[in-house]
């Protein structure tokens, strides 16, 4: 078996964006939308200060603010890409930052509808954690999926429970495994993302994420790199145990990546292999100031001069 074995055009992995052209027949963009959601580890209800890591505002687009309408916020969101990128005709809302399934049902179906009814929005991706999801919710979302794309995006982040508590997740891996089997069932299209670098866990930890992922009825994953944001609970921790932390330079984590990627279902679509924060954002600068395109760009040409391909250790 090899990478021409699947239906990923030019690539050799099985890419998300190539994925949703086949699907739709034409190149979607993805919308940021702040609703104005918190998280259960914000509000006292299970924690306060949210994960150590996070600062929202480090990977939202300057259109995306909860001060803005739902509505306002796609207009400005088209307008923006319409600028920046190629011209698109269908998009998706893409409910970002802090858990866009934090409310009670009438709430979500208020702002779910508002987005829906936006001329050229096709579906939603509502990024959420998994103890934020209920038998309701996953009923109504599995309703809109007659008519609509919906895609609901878990932040799984580690594989092990010790590194969540470190986090301060407040919520379990068997929480996450439980999640997202149950969205999958209902027919709703189910992604995860996870951080490589978190501390405490070594390479060898990290490449164990790939048979637990493989073993998920995932249909899409996103990976990010472990960026320390300047300000946080993580930043401190870097700077007093540096020697916790797997730090990556942009070389090794290619190998790193491509090495995961020979481990991974190929059943599953990648939507990222990387994170991204506007340079004021974080102190050190190790891989220069790359944008993602340049990152992707780099472990396509590594795959090719490999001659290897998401999956290949499976089968071989």
């Amino acid at each position: 078996m090899n990478s021409e074995s699947h239906s990923w055009g030019p690539h050799r992995y099985n890419s998300y964006t190539w994925k949703m052209k086949a699907l739709f027949g034409e190149r979607l963009q993805k919308l940021a939308i702040d609703a104005g959601f918190t998280c259960p580890n914000r509000d006292g209800s299970k924690g306060s200060g949210g994960c150590t890591y996070c600062v929202n505002e480090a990977f939202n687009p300057s259109y995306c603010e909860s001060t803005s309408s739902i509505t306002g916020q796609i207009r400005l969101g088209i307008e923006f890409h319409a600028v920046r990128y190629r011209r698109a005709n269908k998009f998706l809302a893409y409910f970002q930052p802090y858990s866009n399934t934090y409310a009670p049902l009438e709430i979500l179906k208020e702002k779910y509808k508002e987005a829906l009814s936006y001329p050229g929005v096709v579906g939603l991706v509502l990024g959420t954690r998994p103890d934020c999801i209920d038998d309701d919710i996953l009923r109504y979302l599995s309703s809109l999926t007659q008519k609509y794309f919906i895609q609901v995006e878990y932040g799984i982040e580690s594989i092990y429970n010790e590194t969540l508590q470190r986090i301060n997740r407040c919520h379990s891996v068997e929480e996450g495994v439980d999640a997202i089997k149950r969205t999958h069932a209902m027919g709703i299209s189910t992604g995860a993302h996870f951080i490589f670098g978190l501390p405490g866990e070594s390479p060898e930890m990290m490449h164990k994420y790939a048979d637990f992922i493989s073993a998920l009825p995932l249909d899409s994953v996103k990976f990010h790199q472990l960026q320390v944001i300047k300000g946080t609970v993580l930043e401190k921790e870097f700077i007093e145990m540096p020697n916790d932390f797997q730090q990556f330079t942009l070389e090794s984590y290619i190998d790193f990546i491509i090495e995961f990627l020979e481990k991974l279902s190929p059943e599953i679509s990648i939507e990222r292999f990387a994170g991204e924060v506007p340079p004021r954002y974080i102190e050190d600068h190790n891989w220069g100031l790359l944008r993602y395109d340049e990152v992707l760009r780099r472990i396509e040409k590594e795959l090719e001069k490999r001659q290897t391909w998401q999956g290949k250790k499976l089968f071989n």
